[in-house]
């Protein structure tokens, strides 16, 4: 699939809400890593397009005290893919998720 050719302002756009979507899913890693919002709240946001189109494996290292080899641990036993985005998890995988990292 051939990429569409965009005007320089186009270009300028795009990647400043680019950045933009970056800078507000890094707050939402850090709020979460310094335990100021919660898991449930995060997957409770799923109207929020940031959130929405936010990566479940950056969602689980951001938790405190669960890293790389935790989350892929987690994902496994869930039956989550790797590559699964928030906006894609089943109501079940949710409740899963909840279950096991804090039911808060």
């Amino acid at each position: 699939m051939a990429l569409p050719k965009l005007s320089l302002e186009e270009k300028r756009k795009a990647l400043k809400k680019a950045q933009e979507v970056r800078s507000k899913r890094a707050i939402i890693r850090q709020n979460l890593k310094k335990g100021k919002t919660t898991i449930r709240e995060v997957l409770n946001n799923i109207n929020d397009d940031v959130v929405a189109k936010m990566r479940v494996v950056y969602l689980l290292e951001s938790l405190p005290r669960i890293g790389k080899i935790k989350t892929k641990k987690i994902m496994n036993a869930i039956g989550i893919d790797e590559t699964r985005r928030i906006q894609g998890l089943g109501n079940r995988q949710k409740q899963a998720l909840l279950e096991r990292l804090g039911n808060d």
